[in-house]
């Protein structure tokens, strides 16, 4: 993985642990990650206007662009309900490494990507340092509502989702700038979820309170994809979604700093096994 991407998808990990924290600690997670969607649109759309008026609109985009809206939506419901219903520090590690696990081997179907053995051995460590993570003892104490069988649900179709848009972006944005591709899919994910938004306007009212966080949370969701997009471009899918799982690192600091879920020393063991997954990608070819 060369040097750019990964530095890239660093950035991109820091992002994403951090926004998805903000929306765990939201009233009604559900609302508060659509109206960060509606924050992002209007962030990213007078960037992604003037990369289009640059490039033109490729035609050949739009299945991908329609197909991601559709799974980024999905990907935001699930993730709403997966925060609802259980611990950050347990829904965040089952979501991202179900997408570890998964985006490697579709990946050698659809695009013919061969990981190196040390590249192998890399996404093996992440998602073993994410089940270590997941085993913690005491982990049924601190999320009793995300225990095995249906508390499982949305964690795990948040992880499905996450595989599966991560390969339809990785032919995305082969064809359109990342810019203007992601804009695209804010805009549809704001437009699908504006009447789930009029259902629960009492609970936007709510949201809406603290506005400065669910703008803060949208520019951070929208960049640390971006950055992700770009870093698509430049390495193989497998490498790109596993290193970005340095925000598991991260997630173990701000599930027991910040929203005091568990002890930090075991967390950290977990978190280790995940670094050194992301070192053996980031020298693999």
């Amino acid at each position: 993985m060369s040097l750019a991407a990964l530095v890239l998808v660093a950035c991109a990990a820091g992002l994403h642990a951090g926004w998805n924290a903000m929306a765990k600690r939201g009233g009604d997670q559900i609302v508060f990650l659509w109206c960060a969607t509606l924050a992002s649109t209007v962030a990213v759309v007078p960037f992604g206007l003037w990369q289009l008026t640059q490039d033109g609109f490729p035609l050949a985009a739009v299945p991908f662009v329609v197909a991601t809206i559709v799974v980024h939506a999905l990907y935001f419901y699930a993730l709403g309900r997966a925060y609802a219903s259980g611990a950050y520090s347990l829904v965040y590690p089952v979501a991202r490494g179900l997408g570890v696990a998964l985006v490697p081997l579709i990946a050698l179907l659809v695009f013919d990507e061969r990981l190196s053995p040390v590249g192998t051995l890399g996404v093996a460590l992440v998602v073993a340092g994410i089940a270590t993570l997941r085993l913690l003892p005491g982990q049924e104490a601190e999320a009793p509502r995300a225990r095995l069988g249906s508390g499982l649900l949305w964690p795990v179709l948040t992880g499905l989702t996450i595989a599966t848009y991560s390969l339809v972006d990785k032919a995305g944005v082969a064809r359109m700038n990342p810019v203007p591709y992601i804009m695209l899919v804010e805009a549809g994910c704001a437009l699908l979820g504006l009447p789930l938004l009029f259902t629960r306007r009492a609970a936007v009212r709510r949201e809406l309170r603290g506005w400065r966080t669910i703008v803060l949370a949208g520019v951070m969701s929208t960049l640390a994809y971006t950055l992700v997009l770009f870093a698509f471009r430049m390495s193989k899918t497998g490498y790109v979604v596993a290193a970005r799982e340095l925000s598991i690192v991260l997630s173990a600091l701000i599930g027991s700093l910040w929203l005091r879920e568990a002890r930090l020393a075991p967390r950290l063991a977990g978190a280790a096994i995940v670094l050194a997954g992301v070192l053996c990608i980031a020298v693999a070819r």
